[in-house]
């Protein structure tokens, strides 16, 4: 069993920066996928940003140049740099850790407010 843990979300003005983490807890860490969606109230959850086990990385438009994924493998961590936000990133963020099968976090909140 994978246990996923978010931290990072909270209360941002619009063009600040926040950085998710993402640590998993599991004795052997070999997943061939890492990433991050989001879910807005009212609307379905979608992909952010994920990375391959050979390091290849998507993003999805709405956040291509301004989210940043990356992923400390000893440290089980899974991590999303997210600058320039905007009021429309605000959502609960999920982590997804594929390892065998998907596991998900619980989520953490991003608000994006002034």
């Amino acid at each position: 069993q994978v246990q996923l843990v978010e931290s990072g979300g909270g209360l941002v003005q619009p063009g600040g920066s926040l950085r998710l983490s993402c640590a998993a807890s599991t004795a052997i860490f070999s997943p061939s996928n890492m990433g991050w969606y989001r879910q807005a109230p009212g609307k379905q959850r979608e992909l952010v940003a994920d990375i391959t086990s050979g390091g290849s990385v998507r993003y999805a438009d709405s956040v291509l140049g301004r989210f940043t994924i990356s992923r400390d493998i000893a440290k089980k961590t899974v991590y999303l740099q997210m600058n320039s936000l905007k009021a429309e990133d605000a959502a609960v963020y999920y982590c997804n850790v594929v390892i065998g099968r998907p596991y998900w976090g619980k989520g953490t909140l991003v608000t994006v407010s002034s």
